[in-house]
């Protein structure tokens, strides 16, 4: 009996922990990595890539750079990791597998996240 109400105690703790939108660390390092990928899509020339996916890349990079800020990522430190992916993306083509596995990750990990990406592409500010 002990057993099963520790089982439901922290099933009950950790399903109330993600509802608060609390990130595991796994999912702030993938998040953060994805903002960087995004930043790094928005550099490419539209001579080289379709001005939807660029303008796609420079909100959901504004999107979830604000959303690591709000769950305690500092920014100067977010600031420094997107730039290492960069950095080591600069130059390189758009990978549009590698997009929409960071769109499908993002979607799925925060609510109303493809809602609140779209409003920014139609509100042209990113």
């Amino acid at each position: 009996m002990r057993k099963i109400l520790i089982l439901l105690f922290l099933l009950f703790n950790s399903t109330f922990a993600f509802a608060d939108g609390h990130l595991t660390e796994d999912q702030k390092i993938k998040a953060v990595e994805c903002a960087g990928i995004y930043y790094a899509n928005s550099m490419i020339p539209q001579a080289e890539l379709e001005l939807d996916k660029i303008v796609h890349s420079f909100a959901a990079k504004k999107f979830l750079s604000s959303y690591l800020v709000k769950e305690g990522i500092n920014e100067d430190n977010l600031n420094k990791e997107l730039i290492k992916v960069v950095d080591a993306r600069y130059g390189k083509p758009y990978e549009e597998n590698t997009t929409s596995e960071c769109d499908n990750f993002i979607f799925e990990l925060i609510p109303n996240s493809k809602d609140e990406i779209d409003k920014l592409i139609k509100s042209g500010i990113y």
